[in-house]
């Protein structure tokens, strides 16, 4: 377990509805309401950073990348240039 030397504090101020209704969901679970926030935050966070981090397509997006990637475009001039210019700097 973490020693308390190394614990942070988190402070709040909610009004008296709010912490009554957390107060009551906490007592159902059986946790402190400091115990039942820090689950729910933390819970919370988790969720929030792994939606951050994944990509979710529709189906006909998921397809029509799929087909991108099996059966690439030709270079445009666009790209053609790019590459060009890629070359001249860096080489190869």
């Amino acid at each position: 377990m973490t020693s308390a030397a190394k614990l942070q504090r988190l402070e709040a101020r909610i009004d008296a509805e709010k912490k009554e209704t957390i107060g009551a969901a906490a007592a159902v679970q059986g946790l402190s309401i400091s115990d039942f926030v820090i689950q729910a935050a933390y819970n919370r966070a988790l969720e929030t950073l792994q939606a951050h981090r994944t990509l979710q397509l529709s189906a006909a997006d998921q397809h029509l990348f799929m087909e991108t990637l099996m059966n690439p475009p030709a270079p445009n001039d666009a790209l053609r240039q790019a590459a060009a210019r890629s070359r001249e700097r860096f080489g190869s």
